[in-house]
């Protein structure tokens, strides 16, 4: 289920980090971490689809355009549009800190969706039908 879909749902867990994040994007079919510059991205061939911050206090995603607005005008404590020169791409970025370790799993694995085949995203829809899962 997207993102969107999901944003009214409460939240019990607490503050995202990196560290909660690595193994989920280590373990996504075709996903593979590298640092470009001191900063840790996750990618898909060459499409970078998650990049944390030298201080890993943000994290920029891939999201569509076309509902990036709604987004960051809905909950603007915790996100915001991208750079001017990311504007053209399918971006926005969050505050980790404003992000509960559920949402931003969820946040990778949606932006991971975003950048694979849909026979990848079947074959883990079926596999994790709750779900991101567990870290």
């Amino acid at each position: 289920m997207p993102f969107l879909q999901r944003v009214g749902r409460a939240r019990i867990v607490g503050m995202a980090v990196v560290d909660d994040l690595r193994s989920l994007g280590a373990g996504l079919e075709r996903s593979y971490e590298v640092y470009v510059r001191g900063r840790l991205k996750f990618r898909v061939g060459q499409i970078v689809y998650v990049a944390f911050s030298l201080d890993e206090t943000e994290m920029g995603f891939a999201f569509p355009k076309v509902e990036r607005e709604s987004l960051v005008a809905g909950e603007p404590r915790k996100f915001r549009m991208p750079s001017a020169s990311d504007m053209r791409f399918n971006w926005v970025e969050a505050d980790l800190a404003a992000l509960d370790a559920t949402e931003a799993r969820e946040l990778v694995v949606d932006a991971w969706r975003m950048v694979v085949p849909q026979k990848l995203v079947r074959a883990y829809d079926l596999a994790h039908p709750d779900g991101p899962g567990p870290g």
